[in-house]
């Protein structure tokens, strides 16, 4: 029965759709069984695959407001035990037109609880709001993962965010929990930035990931090509550090893998 992690932040440009794609990308090349189901209205999870957004039919939208099976809207990519459940533009439309409907915020979580005996995890990348269509996410997720960018404004608006999943939890979702955060787009040359980290690493403690993703000009690249970062560039700075996490994440659930060796400075490199 599949784990759901939704990967939100209410902040945009702060690696979200990135962290999604690589971390679930990690879990099928580790062996598990993995569904990336894009949440956001501008589908770049979608495209960052290899998709045609445009022609991804049906995808989520159509999950959402005509009750469509999940299951007719995944599609394998090409990776092999990697399948994702695509969106696009139509996505926008949805929280106007779920504004009434029955159940609204469990359209998703109904439709995710017919796959679940298809995956090992389920990956859902949030917009970067707290509409219905987050809302949807976190109703349906086990836990999630809050990417953080090194950066000042990072921490604006997390309390806000944090505040917004309790209400979540307790209204529609008692098990939903915050897995912890994950840093992205780091750089340590910058004062600043190990500023930011130690500030993060005091609001979640012991959920912190010791995983940190750098800024990387590779992870940038990537989607351009449809690709993960294991698939455009397995030997860059960015795959090394999304592998690692990915490994990290597993061994939270007891599954352990052989260390590799690791790249100790984590500065941003062309490669």
């Amino acid at each position: 029965m599949a784990e759901v992690i939704a990967i939100a932040n209410q902040k945009g440009g702060v690696g979200k759709t990135t962290t999604a794609v690589n971390l679930a990308s990690a879990l099928a090349i580790l062996g598990n069984e993995t569904l990336l189901i894009d949440m956001d209205p501008q589908g770049n999870a979608t495209s960052g695959l290899g998709f045609n957004k445009g022609e991804f039919d049906p995808n989520i939208y159509d999950v959402l407001v005509d009750l469509i099976p999940l299951e007719k809207t995944v599609k394998g990519s090409n990776l092999p035990k990697l399948s994702v459940s695509g969106s696009n533009n139509d996505l926008a439309g949805a929280e106007i037109e779920l504004t009434s409907a029955l159940a609204r915020e469990s359209r998703l979580k109904g439709a995710i609880s017919a796959v679940k005996s298809r995956f090992s995890y389920i990956i859902i990348d949030c917009p970067p709001s707290l509409g219905l269509l987050t809302v949807n996410a976190l109703n349906s997720a086990d836990k999630i993962i809050i990417p953080i960018q090194g950066e000042y404004y990072s921490m604006e608006g997390l309390a806000q965010f944090t505040g917004a999943v309790d209400k979540v939890k307790n209204a529609l979702n008692q098990r939903l929990d915050i897995e912890g955060g994950v840093l992205t787009m780091f750089d340590s040359r910058m004062t600043l930035s190990n500023q930011v980290k130690e500030e993060v690493a005091k609001f979640f403690g012991p959920k912190m990931f010791n995983a940190i993703i750098p800024r990387n000009i590779r992870l940038a690249e990537a989607p351009g090509f449809g690709q993960s970062i294991f698939q455009y560039d397995e030997k860059s700075r960015g795959a090394e550090a999304y592998m690692a996490f990915a490994r990290e994440f597993l061994s939270r659930r007891g599954q352990y893998f052989p260390a590799e060796p690791a790249r100790q400075d984590i500065t941003e490199n062309p490669v």
